[in-house]
Formats: C-alpha cells, sequence, structure tokens
C-alpha cells in the first residue's frame, strides 16, 4: 500500500498561504485525514507540536521521506468554517485545474489583517461636586492642561476621545495620572464599517402575492423537513423574487443558521441592498470591488464573529467564514459575472452547490432568463423548479415590444443609429416628462463583419460562430483556427456595404443630445463610472429625475428599477450574437429581455424598440415577446446537434509564452497528450454511450498578443465530464515534465 503525505498550513492567518510543509500520514490516520482538517504536528527546531490546516493529500513526496516528520493527530472538534472553505479549495483545484495555491488564494481572500477603526470615550467617573472639587485642585496647583481636561465634564459625562483632544490639548502625560487615581476613564470598542451606513429607510409590510407565497412555502416545507435542494427560482423580470429571496432568508436565519446572497457586481447597487437592509437591518454585511481591503476585512470580521448573518455580495461573497451556512441565493444565476476569469476559473454556481453539500445547505437560483444549463436541469427534474408567471404589481403588465428592421431604414433613407420608431416614441415620452433607457449591446464583445444590406455575418464554416477580423485583413474562427480573407462584396447577396460593425455610448450620447437638444442626457459606461461611487451616483441622479435618458451598455439594464422609465431602446440589439461564442444567442436572449424588462415596472405602459439587421433570428424573435421557453427550445436543440453544454462538456486549455517557437512547441506538444489520451478512452465502456472525445486546435486566442505574451487555446470535448478532467489532469502531468515549462502559463477553463 503506499505511503500517503498531507501538505499543511501551520499558519493560516499568514499573508503568505503558499508556504506549506509536508508530513507523512501514519497509517492509522490515513481514513481520518483529508482536506480541511486541523492536525497536530512537530514544528520548529523543538518539534513543539503546532496546530494546522492539511490543504492536501498526495502520495507524491517532496523529499526524502526519512527524514520527514509524522502527523502526531487530529485536533478534537477540527471542522471550523476554514476547514470548510479548504475543503472547497480542494474540490476548485481538483475541479477547475488551477494549483492549490491558487485555489486556497481565492477561498481565503482574508488573510492580512487590517486594523480596525476603534472608538475610544473618556468617561468620568466622578459626581458633579466631586468632579468640582479636584477642578479647584487642579487651578489651585497650577495644573492648566489638567484643569483644562476636567472642565471638558462639567457639561456632559461621555465625550469622545478625539473631541477631547481637540477641544482641550491633551497629551498622554496629562490623562495617565487622571486614569489612574479612577477620575476618567478611557472605554474602547472595536467598530466595524457598515458600506450600507445608516440610510435605512422605514421598513416595507411586504405582502406577497399567491404565486410569490406557494413558491416560499414550497422551499419551507422541504427545509423543515430537512431536505436540502437546489431550487430554480424562474419569474418574469418584475416578478417579485427578492421578496421570495427573503422570506426564505427568514426562515432559515430563525433556524440559527446563516445566508449568502450573490448578486453580480453589475447589479449590487445601493438600491439593491437597501432592501434587504431594510428587512434584516444589521444582520447584514456586504462585500463588493469598491470597498477597501480594510472595509473588507471588517465584513468578514463580522461574519466570523456572528455579528453578521447574511453576507450579500458578487462571487467573492461565496467564500464568507460563516460557521454554519443554511441558504446560498444567486441571483440573477445566468449571468457571466460568476465565472472568474482568473485561475482558478471557477463558475460560482458550481462551487456553491458543492459548498452546499459540504454544509448540508439549501442553494436557490434566481432569474428572468436561466441560463439553458440550469433549465436543462430544472427540466430533468435535478432541481427543483418554481414559477413566478405575472408581475408582482397588479397594474403592471410586460411593456409592448416592437423589432426595428435596421436594412429596411437604410433602405428608407434612414442613416441614423435611431429607428423611425424609436425617434417617434423618444418624442412622446419627453413630451410626456417620462424617462428613457438607450441601451447599446455591445460590451465586451470582438470586432466582426457584417453586411448592411442583408444583416448576414460573416460565420466559420465549421464551427458556426462569427469569424473575427484582424488587422491584417484576415478573418479567423477562435475556435478550429479557419481563416479566409476579408471578401470586397457580401458573400450572402454580393452587396459592396460589408464592414466591421460597431459603434460607441460616446457618440449615441452626441446623436441623441442633436437630435433632442432640450432632453437632459446621462451617460453611463467604464469612463463615466471610473469614481468609488461613479456607479451609484449616476443612478441615483437619473431615479431622482434629474436626467431624462440614459444612455449605457448592459450595466444600465441589470436589476435596476426605475419607475419612470417608460421606453427602453436596444440600439444593434444583434452584435452580441456575432461574438465568437456558442453562448452568443443565449447571451443576447437575456440582455434584450432583461432590458425589456427596465420599462412599464409601474402603472404607466411601458414600450421597448429592438434595433436589428438579423429580425429573423430566434433569439430576437423570442426575446421581443419575452418567450423564454421557446427559446430555450430552440437553443437546446442546437447545443445538443453541435455538442455544447449543457450535453456535453469542454476543456479549454489556454497556452501562453513571450516566445512564439516555444509557444508552438507547448501547443503542439500538449495537443499530441490529448490525443493520445483521447485513443486510450475510445474502446472503453464509458465511450460507448455518446459521441467521442473531440480535439480542436489549437488555435490562436481570440486577441492573439497581450502584454507581450503570444496565446494559443485547446479544446477537448466530451459528454463525460470525469473523462474530461482525467484527461486535463495528463495534461498537467505533462506539462510539469516538459522542458518548455518554465517559460510557458497555462490556463484551465472546464464549462
Amino acid at each position: 500500500m503506499a505511503e500517503k503525505f498531507a501538505n499543511i498550513i501551520i499558519d493560516i492567518s499568514h499573508e503568505k498561504v503558499d508556504r506549506t510543509f509536508q508530513y507523512k500520514i501514519p497509517e492509522y490516520l490515513e481514513e481520518q485525514i483529508f482536506a480541511g482538517i486541523r492536525v497536530w504536528a512537530p514544528f520548529g527546531m523543538g518539534n513543539h507540536l503546532r496546530q494546522g490546516y492539511v490543504v492536501e493529500v498526495t502520495d507524491q513526496a517532496e523529499y526524502d521521506i526519512e527524514k520527514m516528520k509524522a502527523i502526531e493527530g487530529i485536533v478534537p472538534g477540527s471542522v471550523t468554517a476554514e476547514s470548510r472553505l479548504i475543503q472547497l479549495a480542494w474540490w476548485m483545484r481538483e475541479r477547475y485545474g488551477s494549483t492549490m495555491n491558487q485555489a486556497l488564494k481565492t477561498v481565503l481572500p482574508v488573510k492580512k489583517t487590517m486594523k480596525a477603526v476603534e472608538k475610544k470615550t473618556l468617561v468620568c467617573l466622578l459626581e458633579k461636586e466631586e468632579l468640582e472639587k479636584e477642578l479647584q485642585e487642579a487651578l489651585r496647583k497650577h495644573f492648566k492642561a489638567r484643569a483644562r481636561v476636567l472642565s471638558l465634564f462639567s457639561a456632559e459625562k461621555r465625550i469622545s476621545y478625539e473631541k477631547a483632544l481637540k477641544m482641550g490639548n491633551i497629551t498622554g502625560a496629562v490623562l495617565k495620572p487622571l486614569l489612574e487615581k479612577n477620575i476618567l476613564a478611557l472605554e474602547s470598542e472595536i467598530q466595524y464599517r457598515n458600506p450600507v451606513g445608516s440610510q435605512r429607510e422605514k421598513a416595507e409590510n411586504i405582502c406577497l402575492n399567491q404565486e410569490q407565497q406557494a413558491a416560499a412555502d414550497a422551499f419551507a416545507k422541504d427545509y423543515k423537513a430537512g431536505q436540502r435542494n437546489t431550487y430554480l427560482l424562474y419569474g418574469i423580470t418584475g416578478s417579485g423574487k427578492t421578496e421570495v429571496y427573503m422570506e426564505m432568508m427568514d426562515l432559515v436565519l430563525k433556524t440559527g443558521k446563516q445566508v449568502i446572497v450573490l448578486i453580480p457586481e453589475i447589479a449590487l447597487t445601493f438600491q439593491t441592498v437597501i432592501r434587504f437592509y431594510n428587512r434584516f437591518g444589521q444582520k447584514i454585511a456586504i462585500v463588493n470591488s469598491r470597498l477597501s481591503q480594510g472595509e473588507r476585512f471588517d465584513q468578514f470580521e463580522r461574519a466570523r464573529k456572528g455579528e453578521a448573518q447574511i453576507m450579500i455580495g458578487p462571487r467573492s461573497a461565496l467564500f464568507t467564514p460563516f460557521p454554519q451556512v443554511g441558504l446560498i441565493v444567486i441571483d440573477e444565476e445566468q449571468e457571466g459575472a460568476y465565472k472568474s476569469e482568473t485561475a482558478p476559473r471557477y463558475d460560482a454556481r458550481e462551487a456553491a452547490l458543492a459548498r452546499a453539500r459540504m454544509e448540508g445547505a439549501s442553494v436557490v437560483l434566481g432569474s428572468a432568463t436561466p441560463s439553458v444549463e440550469s433549465f436543462e436541469k430544472a427540466a430533468s427534474g435535478a432541481y427543483k423548479l418554481l414559477r413566478l408567471r405575472n408581475r408582482a404589481k397588479k397594474e403592471s403588465v410586460l411593456a409592448k415590444v416592437w423589432v426595428a428592421d435596421m436594412r429596411e431604414e437604410l433602405k428608407a433613407g434612414n442613416k441614423t443609429v435611431f429607428s423611425r420608431q424609436l425617434q417617434k416614441l423618444l418624442e412622446e415620452t419627453l413630451q410626456k416628462r417620462e424617462q428613457a433607457i438607450l441601451f447599446l449591446n455591445r460590451r465586451g464583445y470582438s470586432s466582426f463583419i457584417s453586411c448592411r444590406s442583408c444583416g448576414e455575418a460573416i460565420k466559420c464554416p465549421n464551427c458556426d460562430v462569427s469569424l473575427t477580423s484582424h488587422k491584417d485583413g484576415k478573418m479567423r474562427c477562435h475556435y478550429c483556427g479557419h481563416e479566409e480573407p476579408l471578401p470586397e462584396k457580401c458573400p450572402s447577396c454580393g452587396s459592396p456595404y460589408i464592414a466591421g460593425f460597431g459603434t460607441g455610448t460616446q457618440k449615441v450620447e452626441e446623436i441623441t443630445k442633436k437630435m433632442f437638444p432640450a432632453a437632459r442626457v446621462l451617460r453611463m459606461d467604464m469612463d463615466t463610472t471610473s469614481g468609488k461611487k461613479g456607479h451609484e451616483e449616476i443612478l441615483s441622479a437619473f431615479r431622482s429625475g434629474e436626467a431624462d435618458i440614459l444612455i449605457g451598455t448592459q450595466m444600465i439594464v441589470k436589476g435596476h428599477d426605475f419607475p419612470n422609465v417608460t421606453l427602453v431602446g436596444a440600439l444593434a440589439a444583434d452584435m452580441s450574437l456575432h461574438a465568437p461564442d456558442f453562448r452568443a444567442g443565449e447571451r443576447t436572449f437575456q440582455l434584450l429581455t432583461q432590458a425589456a424588462g427596465r420599462a412599464g415596472r409601474d402603472s404607466r405602459p411601458g414600450y421597448v424598440v429592438i434595433q436589428t439587421y438579423l429580425p429573423e433570428h430566434y433569439a430576437i424573435q423570442t426575446a421581443a415577446v419575452q418567450d423564454y421557453e421557446a427559446f430555450f427550445a430552440q437553443e437546446r436543440a442546437y447545443r445538443r446537434l453541435l455538442h455544447y453544454p449543457p450535453f456535453c462538456g469542454v476543456v479549454a486549455v489556454a497556452v501562453a509564452a513571450a516566445d512564439q517557437q516555444i509557444l508552438e512547441s507547448a501547443a503542439s506538444e500538449l495537443a499530441e497528450e490529448a490525443k493520445l489520451q483521447s485513443e486510450m478512452w475510445k474502446n472503453l465502456r464509458e465511450q460507448r454511450q455518446g459521441f467521442e472525445i473531440e480535439i480542436m486546435g489549437p488555435v490562436q486566442a481570440s486577441v492573439y498578443k497581450v502584454n507581450n505574451l503570444y496565446r494559443k487555446i485547446l479544446y477537448i470535448k466530451n459528454e463525460n465530464y470525469d473523462i474530461l478532467i482525467k484527461i486535463r489532469t495528463k495534461l498537467e502531468v505533462c506539462a510539469e515534465k516538459a522542458q518548455w515549462r518554465q517559460d510557458v502559463q497555462l490556463q484551465w477553463d472546464v464549462s
């Protein structure tokens, strides 16, 4: 039987958690040692026993076994909040292929203790007559500084230490005798910063409608029966999902457990948070990317010490060190922001399910436009489906939608960015003193080539994704490597009106001001929101009626509630359809449906104009009628036909190097190893059902050179995720032994 070893962190609070020490695992402890458990281990010259966390169990010895020390025992009650987070890090390392160090630094984000805000108060311990005697005594002895301090307490018994310093010009030498003689006392209290501040509004008396109550009751019935399930709360925009979350959260809190609420950063606004804060008050802690390191530390400390029972934040909030998590809520679960772009490239939805299994917690995924993967699991029964079919406000109905064919607009001589229908509705909206949102669908997508006459974008013949235009005059597919020269005429209709597509929010703002000079216009994009409170300042100004038109990218249509907005214009609605990504149709549908959901949320009717060159595309058509299930049926068929998730898994291996020759060598070697592993699996029983392992690439990344690094990507597809993980592990071993390893950066991405 092979000997087992444990890599252990001795001091988990240290900033550099990458320093681990390897110990032998005694045979009698082998079945009890796992990642996350606390153990006693001899440490240092005197072999004093110290507590440490096991972060990895392995059969690979890192140095001479004869000189290696052994674990002495397991710490009683050793499974703590940190233990579970380390277990989660181990799961992430295995699932997503990062190093254990990278995973640890992700799940233990607060490693460096920041100085907390300390509130000091000086308290006079004497009665009024006694204080007067001490004051006169100080004056008689010419202790002017002491007398000045004592006189501060003539009117009040408690004074802020900072205030006393300013008013009395106090030094430590003056205070010391007063404290020693018990004339004054210095009280000190750690104050944790609350990003919500004191702006709590009057708590709403929420009364759930029949649909909302049915969803909350279904969850409560299961939870009280000890069932810890995963739920998909599928409700149209404005159906009141947040109120259902809060009802579920209230139940879980009453059992003494804690709740984590994940909200995409883009939707994590003051308006969103205050709704939770109004109901739960100081039980809430908040994290987001705009908090300082000290503020983030404060919030995690409140959770660790039991001073907060709810953590609200983006994907990093998942790693809150709560002792007993009972519920994890993931709002807008379809958002791409839940997928990390740095190693480990984890999906917060999958990681939440893993943590819930470890904690014995329930998970609620909520969305008006669920991801195809989540809805497929709900349809198959893997998740429990809870539906909200109607808007929460009785007088509120879904907006009326027009689809403007921009090809027809061009034929009619309209060369502006606004269709005639949108221009007409904008004029009417401004006349009625209502508000409008102009949404430009262009965030984060590469340049593509499309025809202004027929609306067709040039696609890869192999992958059904748009070819990306490059400065060298060629178009390339970033999935299979197919390339072809930029044509002079449209391959579909022969029109010469073919070019790269793109415009920006700044240009739209200029055109809007020129066409509607009396309108007050706000623009919200990366340029206008660079400050710490940039997002909230713009949104607050628009919400309070300081502007008539808000222009922006997807950040303005996610989760906001503007009662006076009655018109939404989706400009370049089909731009995201041409992204070199198999999820392009899904993201387009989601964005347009979310955008349409911003109009008419109050009693006044709402109107939406979707401007497109591809009005016949199913993502556009189903978004126009806000029919998710019709979209899902067509997208599901497309995914199954082309072997994409949820019907198969995809592992992307990103290879980067400063030297192109080394990059070619490394990418080719990894591709050969992948093909070798594929051949080994072909005749095994697991492969009899479904399709064979597909190897695509290596191909150039969508941006080939970044920061002087050249990049290529290798894709591996199969319906069996376990096989993909095993192949990825073999590639990791291959890379570790390769001569080029020190000159190449590798990143693994599992979809």
